[in-house]
């Protein structure tokens, strides 16, 4: 027969939490939608300024891709979503 132990000892919880952030949203070239049109969903959807929806939207066009927005996991899927809704091509990932 074995006794238990007067008194248990917990584990300390670990005091490395590292948050899960910051994630990104990605919108990439495609060859369907107009600049003015990728500009204009990103003034509306983002609320982002004319020069930075455009500077925004350049990057796009010319590198292939730009980071829209960066935030949570559950927010960047929701842009994600929303810029999909748009008709835009957008992904998101754990920023690098």
């Amino acid at each position: 027969m074995s006794i238990a132990p007067a008194e248990e000892k917990l584990a300390e919880p670990s005091v490395d939490v590292i948050p899960d952030v910051p994630w990104v949203t990605i919108v990439w070239n495609d060859p369907v939608n107009l600049m003015s049109y990728v500009t204009f969903v990103f003034q509306s959807y983002f609320g982002y300024s004319k020069s930075k929806a455009e500077k925004l939207m350049l990057d796009v066009h010319v590198k292939g891709r730009a980071v829209v927005s960066s935030g949570p996991r559950e927010k960047m899927e929701i842009d994600t979503e929303a810029l999909q809704g748009y008709g835009l091509w957008a992904t998101f990932q754990k920023d690098e």
